[in-house]
Formats: structure tokens, sequence, C-alpha cells
């Protein structure tokens, strides 16, 4: 697993895993979009948030 995302709102967390950053970022804007606070991790265990999502698409 290269990056894993964990989205939370109220009561409910998801998470996914993805190997590409691409569609890990993609995901999390959507989830984002919708109301979920949202969390991406990478490999080194680095975090990013959504205004962040830039800085790990640009890695």
């Amino acid at each position: 697993m290269a990056y894993k995302m964990v989205a939370e709102r109220d009561n409910e967390k998801c998470s996914f895993a993805r190997e590409s950053r691409l569609l890990i970022v993609a995901k999390a804007r959507v989830w984002a979009s919708e109301g979920w606070q949202v969390v991406i991790t990478d490999q080194d265990g680095k975090s990013y948030t959504p205004p962040e999502f830039d800085q790990l698409l640009a890695a």
C-alpha cells in the first residue's frame, strides 16, 4: 500500500488504500467536497489534508 485515505464524518469512518497518488487524491477531493474530514497518509507516514493535496501530486 502506497497511500491510505481516511474520511470521517459524524459517527462514520471509512478508509481506502491505493497505489496511485492521482486516484487517492481524486477520491479524497470528492469525499472532502461532500463534507467529510479527509486525510491522506503516504508510504513514509506523512499526512496530507485537503489544502495540501497539490503538494502530494507534485511529489
